[in-house]
């Protein structure tokens, strides 16, 4: 893939996030409700783009991310999946179990991205492939973004890692390299 591929995005870190407004599992039912940058508002949000549905690697993350939710939701973070596939297909892969590479039980939204504009803002597009790399972009309370990192889409992304950058930004302090929950920020 050359590098003339991924789009750059206008997402720059320390910057208000680009703003977003995308169907979304949030009433897996009707899929009639939105997922909105402004419906977080006063809250961290973890934006986690992955490529498709029905895929490999995908489903081992984001049930990664839905098994740790409660650890999130105590750091006043809420968690929303994107890739440009459909709210339908999302709902199918929603509806499948974990067993059959689906993702039941799923604890938080998908967001469909259908034409890839978000992806696009965010700078995870593959624009001849139209899907997504894997990118996480962390948005704090106020819409700004606080935290990116975008790789290829062969591997996984860490929960754990994740709660510890959020965790790290909400101190407000400098935090060391391995700083975990709990240790001191340094002091200048």
């Amino acid at each position: 893939m050359s590098a003339a591929a991924i789009s750059t995005g206008i997402a720059k870190v320390g910057q208000p996030a680009p703003n977003f407004d995308m169907p979304s599992t949030k009433n897996l039912e009707k899929l009639n409700q939105n997922v909105k940058l402004e419906d977080y508002k006063g809250k961290w949000v973890a934006l986690v783009f992955y490529p498709l549905d029905f895929t490999f690697v995908c489903p081992t993350e984001l049930t990664a991310f839905s098994d740790r939710y409660e650890d999130f939701t105590s750091l006043n973070c809420e968690l929303v999946g994107v890739s440009t596939d459909s709210v339908y297909s999302h709902r199918a892969w929603l509806q499948t179990p974990r067993d059959k590479n689906g993702i039941e039980g799923l604890r938080y939204p998908l967001a469909a991205d259908m034409g890839g504009s978000v992806s696009r803002d965010y700078g995870v597009l593959i624009e001849e492939k139209g899907i997504a790399l894997r990118g996480l972009f962390v948005i704090d309370p106020e819409g700004v973004l606080r935290y990116k990192v975008v790789h290829d889409l062969n591997i996984g992304r860490s929960t754990d890692e994740t709660l510890r950058v959020i965790s790290a930004l909400q101190t407000g302090g400098l935090c060391a390299a391995e700083w975990r929950p709990g240790q001191e920020n340094l002091k200048v």
